[in-house]
């Protein structure tokens, strides 16, 4: 079940902030995908990472030690051994990274690479290093393959499933930023869309501001020539119900993201439902939410961009 409309980036990066420079075990490995006991393990064998001790003899790793862990972590899923990229020092680890960048790999996962090393590129705010990843990723995967395995698994990796609904912080804004901005030049080359009598509203309900997930929804519809009105975030029910009156449109597509009230929510589900009857309902985001409300008939949830591309057809 793939949730497209995940509430992304959100509290690690307040966490990260907080902690400054100080990482758990857990957290690398959150971070890294690579479990603790591995990590662990690979301290002792080969002496990759070497974390400080708190008073209470406590590991804890510093910003080099996590840079460290995801490099190897990029480089082990190509021809590298663990054992020799222990014993690697950092400078020459990272020219592998570079050199590896557009290397073809042979391994069964090539998408860990470039997921390991866009969260390099965003912990450092390296727009130059994000640039060329996602670059490397559109000339081997096509532009749904590197949201889907790329970019969603690193959202996830970073969102560290923590339930808080704070102001997201500065990482946040600038790796979601720069995704953004590569979403929507890939929609800006789209074909035009055909004459058809149907039309896809899209748009984020008022306090909704994640769009990611409704982007790329514009993305896969555009791909497809579908006429697209997007809305954005944000948006009013009053500002929607004059904008529906005015365009008729076949379908709406929501995604609903934060962890709102049920009540409130099945409340404004409710509402679409009666006020579009005339519009086929599409919704998605965050599952632990949308599996808890009694959906009405009118409303169908889209749980995976097959079931997009399932209604698009």
């Amino acid at each position: 079940m793939f949730d497209f409309g995940l509430r992304l980036c959100l509290s690690i990066f307040a966490f990260y902030l907080n902690k400054v420079d100080s990482f758990s075990i857990s957290d690398l490995q959150q971070f890294s995908g690579i479990k603790a006991h591995t990590i662990r393990m690979w301290e002792q064998r080969y002496n990759a990472l070497t974390p400080n001790r708190s008073e209470g003899n406590t590991r804890n790793y510093d910003n080099i030690q996590l840079r460290r862990l995801l490099n190897i972590t990029s480089l082990l899923n190509l021809e590298y051994k663990v054992s020799e990229l222990c014993t690697m020092q950092d400078d020459e680890m990272f020219n592998l990274v570079d050199l590896n960048l557009n290397k073809k790999k042979n391994d069964n996962h090539p998408h860990e690479y470039f997921i390991s090393q866009m969260i390099n590129a965003a912990f450092a705010f390296d727009e130059s290093h994000f640039d060329k990843l996602f670059s490397g990723c559109l000339l081997r995967f096509s532009m749904k393959e590197t949201y889907l395995f790329v970019i969603y698994p690193l959202l996830l990796r970073l969102g560290v499933m923590w339930t808080t609904n704070s102001i997201p912080p500065a990482q946040e804004h600038f790796i979601t930023n720069i995704i953004r901005q590569k979403i929507l030049a890939a929609i800006d080359i789209c074909n035009p869309a055909k004459p058809s009598n149907s039309s896809w509203l899209l748009f984020l309900p008022e306090n909704e501001f994640h769009e990611i997930g409704l982007l790329f929804a514009q993305y896969i519809l555009r791909s497809n020539e579908k006429r697209v009105i997007y809305l954005g975030a944000n948006v009013p029910l009053n500002s929607l119900m004059n904008t529906v009156a005015i365009t008729q449109p076949s379908h709406l597509c929501l995604f609903l993201v934060n962890n709102n009230m049920l009540e409130h929510t099945e409340k404004y589900l409710n509402t679409l439902s009666k006020e579009f009857k005339k519009s086929k309902i599409l919704l998605s985001g965050n599952t632990c939410l949308i599996s808890k409300i009694k959906l009405a008939k009118e409303i169908y949830w889209l749980k995976s961009v097959d079931d997009l591309e399932k209604q698009i057809t």
